[in-house]
């Protein structure tokens, strides 16, 4: 079995899918009722957790692109 060994760039996107995830998180204290708020943090998590297993830098890079565009248009449509 090969392991795993991050480079640079790997820790690199960790600190900015960790600032993504803390963003959408803060962000979500916008929505007024309780309930949506807390499916809206509960749909956040899970796709961070789905998607916690990638490697491929590439593919990384496109999932945090793919998510600050998804926080834009989701908490647009609150303000």
């Amino acid at each position: 079995m090969a392991s795993f060994h991050p480079t640079l760039k790997h820790f690199i996107l960790r600190q900015e899918t960790i600032h993504l995830y803390r963003h959408a998180v803060r962000a979500s204290r916008a929505i007024q009722d309780p309930v949506t708020r807390r499916e809206t943090l509960g749909w956040i998590r899970s796709e961070f957790e789905r998607n916690k297993h990638i490697t491929d830098v590439v593919l990384i890079e496109d999932k945090v692109r793919s998510g600050r565009r998804d926080l834009r248009q989701l908490f647009s449509s609150i303000r």
